[in-house]
């Protein structure tokens, strides 16, 4: 119980207040969520992936272990939604939003936060939490922008523009920079720090900003609910699988089984406004998995430390 309250008002309850403020905004502005989601592709969130990768040390002998889980993890997430969004009949856009709400998690805003709160005194179940948001912005900025643009376009135009998005030019050069370690000068650093700053909030913010638009009603539909069931559930249990074939144990098992419940990433709502791909359903299926983690999570977490001491 103490659990579910700390993670509802110190993680989910500041993600609601934000999603209200811009509700509240749009309500009574009406701005146009094109051009704000444009800032955010094109400015805020590539300066966030390209300091996140940058700032980040990482110790060889706990990536490999992370690095051989996410990639088993992941590519189960892919196989399972891939044939439960065929089960379900989807069209293409309804398919690639349904798999990027299972795959894409919030390893950020919501992950690392949870990780400081049950990993106080143990500072590496942070380290592999860091470790997984650098895996999760390479899966967003590659198989989830594939997703999406792959949608509209085929062949070479999905090389082109994959390869002219800033996202993935951030992610080039935070890795660069990191493995030279070169130092940012001031000048360029300050501002690029009050850019990634900004980024939650103003993603958030638009969030809530197209939830304005949304009947509640409508969230509760089979799609959306089963999103959730297999982005909250089975994708704890396929990791939990993936941690006893590997034979992981201590707090490295417990990181990973925790990490891999928490809800669908807000960048999959960002990304499908961008492209115009099911925006409405990637937006409430972000909400309400955010909501509905509040009760899963715990749940993780409680069999984390019984499983693995």
């Amino acid at each position: 119980m103490n659990y579910l309250s700390m993670i509802f008002f110190q993680i989910v309850a500041p993600i609601l207040v934000l999603l209200i403020v811009g509700v509240m905004l749009q309500k009574k502005f009406r701005f146009n969520l094109k051009a704000m989601s444009q800032l955010i592709t094109y400015c805020f969130m590539p300066v966030a992936v390209f300091l996140n990768i940058y700032e980040t040390t990482i110790e060889m002998a706990v990536l490999g272990q992370v690095a051989i889980f996410i990639t088993l993890f992941i590519g189960c997430q892919m196989l399972i939604s891939h044939f439960i969004a065929k089960m379900l009949g989807l069209n293409r856009m309804e398919s690639a939003v349904f798999k990027n709400s299972v795959v894409l998690i919030n390893s950020g805003n919501y992950g690392i936060p949870v990780a400081q709160m049950v990993f106080s005194t143990q500072p590496i179940g942070v380290a592999i939490q860091v470790i997984l948001v650098i895996f999760q912005n390479m899966t967003t900025y590659t198989y989830g922008l594939y997703n999406l643009i792959s949608t509209t376009k085929s062949g070479l135009e999905i090389i082109k523009d994959f390869t002219k998005m800033p996202i993935v030019h951030g992610l080039i050069l935070g890795v660069l920079l990191n493995v030279l370690n070169f130092e940012i000068p001031q000048t360029f650093r300050i501002p690029l720090d009050h850019i990634s700053d900004g980024f939650i909030a103003v993603a958030l913010i638009t969030l809530g900003a197209q939830l304005s638009q949304i009947e509640l009603k409508t969230m509760i539909n089979k799609t959306i609910i089963i999103s959730c069931f297999t982005r909250l559930v089975i994708g704890p249990a396929t990791a939990l699988l993936i941690i006893y074939v590997l034979g992981l144990d201590g707090v490295v098992a417990q990181s990973l089984f925790i990490a891999s419940a928490f809800p669908t990433s807000r960048n999959s709502s960002s990304l499908a406004l961008e492209y115009d791909v099911e925006s409405n359903t990637a937006a409430q299926t972000v909400l309400f998995s955010t909501i509905v983690s509040c009760l899963t999570v715990t749940v993780v977490i409680y069999l984390s430390t019984i499983l693995f001491t």
